[in-house]
């Protein structure tokens, strides 16, 4: 392995973890009060959030794989990859809350007048978290159990609207 091949792995791996970043930052902009309700349900109940999220998670993962290997045409393991794609994109945004919880964890002064300032220093550590091989799947489930979470008690509390809109 030369200096090149080295280059373009880490360099791949910084690449997605700023994607992650981005896509924290990205859902705490759109959808503030689910990424809010995700990280108090990850800060007050996280050994549920992981329970739902493994039962959410696994059925969908392993029917998706189930699908790719019975599907034998092209719709068929386009579906299977898609659902597959959609859990994991639907587990990072439930991270965004664990983003979010981390960094409310580590005020600052500009807080007040620039809210997403906690997202993106909690999203720089659970980047950086990310580069564990255990607490990847760990979080990641989690942040899936967290967003079921976030949704079901999106009906009862309204839209989901940038504070002090009105």
């Amino acid at each position: 392995m030369n200096l090149a091949d080295v280059f373009t792995v880490v360099l791949v791996i910084l690449g997605l973890l700023m994607v992650f970043v981005g896509l924290w930052l990205a859902m705490a902009g759109l959808f503030p009060r689910t990424v809010d309700r995700c990280a108090e349900k990850l800060g007050t109940a996280p050994l549920r959030c992981f329970l739902v999220g493994l039962v959410c998670a696994v059925p969908l993962l392993a029917g998706g794989i189930a699908m790719g290997k019975i599907a034998t045409n092209a719709p068929g393991k386009l579906l299977s990859v898609a659902m597959v794609i959609l859990t994991i994109l639907a587990a990072l945004a439930g991270t965004a809350g664990l983003a979010l919880r981390i960094g409310r964890g580590l005020p600052a002064a500009r807080d007040a007048h620039e809210p997403w300032r906690p997202v993106l220093r909690g999203g720089i550590v659970l980047a950086m978290i990310f580069l564990s091989v255990v607490l990847l799947p760990l979080s990641l489930v989690a942040g899936l159990g967290a967003l079921v979470f976030g949704l079901v008690g999106r009906g009862a509390r309204g839209t989901d609207e940038p504070p002090g809109a009105a």
